[in-house]
């Protein structure tokens, strides 16, 4: 069959949700029998999110292929249970990177390189992408930003175009916007919405589908209004109250046949009635827990959850899988010292130490370690988090107090961490990290071991520094054990202190491969360890 195509825009305000509704819709479809796929475009210059501050954008999600993506693939990937790749990540940097370096080439046989036509063109390709594979039946398309904004124009031009040269049944818009409650008289109000459907059709599309964000359910004659003055038929008015959980929004939107309204406007059939049965048992068990655990997350961008997206979402599948509520305890890496360490980490159940990069913090991070250690607290460190438990591994056990990494002091006499030889001489900051999926060998008298059951298990990674095995005997002979290797460059991706209740670090990042049908088995161990403490006291 032909491809369909669906494109989710966003209007009135941004951080509407359009990434949870696109997720949420395509959930539906795949419920439905369809084999469906999304991606993102995003209307900044970056090539991707991988060089930008978190507190800029939030957390930089990878693909199994590598790429350094906006955080929404996460969502995606919990949603479907399916992986994203660099296909799934479009941004007006890579655009305009792949147009120059067709005109430095000559590609165009000297004609002007303009917004329209090759810009639009490159867009569109880009879009028709996924459909071209024949993997999917339909791919659902989310536009960054808010319509109006002048970076997302060019994006908008390109839908347009699309939608001229499809049939009208292979191509859908969905708009999402806020109808806005004033508490002083009591109501809804529907103009926003309308002036950013007459916004959308200036540019020339027009929104088949209106989403509506709202804290008030609405009424027959408000859906009707909207649908008269937005010139869509009063059935494609979807309300999208708000929920506890992101993970209520696929159910909301089936019992609003968003799902119906989008087949039969692209004139496809449900191939089945959609079973959900897996998702509501998680969610059941997600409101309804037995236990509740307080877990520690130490990290230096704290101020912004979003930084560490795709953990607080582990800590959900995985807390759901034991019937227990995670309460995260954010704590500041910079803010930990000494004197004030057992205030803040002694009544937890358990402590992550989260990735991140730079010295910012990272001292904290290390008497964070070395009180959980000491106390018998269950511990998780992530990447940047698994070389400070080195670091401080090094310091208190082996006595090297000047024990770091070349990140942090480049003439330390004991790099415990350190640059990948590979990457010495790389002078370019994005997309030259180790990236993506990479195979690691499990031990099978380790942590890890219980957690994964086999022996053979791919991760993925993002970073530049690692393990120094010049040390590796060092470490092992006093305790700290390499319990994961990579079988190709020989280099630690899991330690562990076997000696402790509970003492796991990992060189790359499990919380991306985490999903509502597939909790990760790192996460799921840790907060069953976690669980144990808790009720021990």
């Amino acid at each position: 069959m032909q491809t369909k195509y669906i494109f989710v825009t966003g209007g009135v305000t941004s951080s509407l949700g359009k990434g949870i509704i696109a997720a949420s819709l395509a959930k539906l479809l795949q419920a439905r029998g369809y084999s469906v796929t999304i991606q993102k475009l995003d209307p900044y210059i970056n090539v991707d999110p991988g060089t930008l501050n978190p507190y800029e954008h939030g957390e930089c999600y990878v693909t199994e292929d590598g790429a350094e993506t906006d955080l929404d693939l996460g969502h995606y990937e919990r949603f479907l249970n399916v992986p994203t790749s660099q296909a799934n990540n479009v941004t007006t940097g890579k655009i305009y990177q792949h147009v120059i370096n067709q005109e430095r080439q000559g590609a165009y046989l000297g004609k002007t390189v303009q917004v329209v036509p090759h810009i639009t063109d490159e867009i569109k390709r880009r879009i028709k992408l996924l459909g071209e594979t024949g993997e999917y039946e339909i791919v659902i398309t989310e536009i960054g930003g808010t319509v109006g904004d002048i970076e997302s124009l060019p994006y908008i031009e390109a839908v347009r175009q699309l939608h001229w040269e499809l049939k009208d049944e292979d191509c859908l818009v969905i708009h999402l916007t806020l109808l806005p409650y004033l508490s002083s008289t009591k109501e809804l109000k529907t103009k926003p919405t309308q002036h950013s459907v007459k916004l959308l059709l200036e540019s020339g599309l027009q929104a088949d589908i209106l989403v509506c964000r709202t804290e008030h359910s609405i009424s027959k004659e408000q859906k009707r209004k909207l649908a008269l003055f937005c010139n869509v038929t009063p059935d494609a008015v979807i309300e999208a109250l708000d929920v506890p959980t992101i993970y209520d929004v696929p159910l909301m939107m089936l019992k609003e046949k968003l799902d119906k309204i989008t087949l039969s406007r692209l004139k496809l059939s449900a191939k089945t009635e959609p079973e959900l049965d897996s998702w509501k048992q998680f969610l059941t068990r997600h409101k309804n827990p037995k236990n509740e655990l307080q877990i520690g997350l130490v990290g230096k961008y704290v101020e912004l959850p979003d930084a560490y997206k795709s953990i607080i979402e582990a800590f959900i599948h995985a807390g759901a899988a034991i019937e227990c509520r995670v309460r995260v305890q954010y704590i500041h890496s910079e803010l930990i010292s000494e004197q004030n360490v057992a205030k803040k980490l002694g009544e937890l159940d358990g402590v992550l130490v989260a990735p991140g990069f730079g010295d910012r913090g990272i001292e904290g991070k290390i008497t964070a370690i070395k009180y959980v250690r000491e106390n018998n607290i269950p511990f998780f460190g992530i990447c940047l988090g698994m070389q400070m438990a080195v670091i401080e591994f090094a310091r208190n056990i082996l006595g090297w107090k000047d024990a770091h990494s070349t990140e942090m002091n480049p003439e330390t006499k004991h790099a415990v961490i350190d640059m990948m030889a590979d990457q010495k001489n790389i002078t370019a900051k994005g997309g030259t990290m180790r990236l993506g999926s990479y195979t690691c060998e499990v031990s099978k008298d380790s942590r890890a071991y219980k957690a994964y059951e086999k022996t053979k298990i791919t991760e993925r990674h993002r970073h530049r520094y690692e393990f120094n095995n010049k040390f590796q005997k060092d470490f092992e002979k006093n305790g700290l054990s390499i319990t994961g290797i990579n079988p190709e460059t020989k280099l630690a991706e899991i330690v562990e202190i076997k000696s402790h209740p509970y003492f796991v670090a990992v060189q790359f990042h499990p919380e991306y491969k985490s999903t509502v049908l597939n909790p990760h088995p790192l996460f799921v161990r840790f907060l069953k360890a976690a669980l144990t403490k808790s009720l021990g006291k």
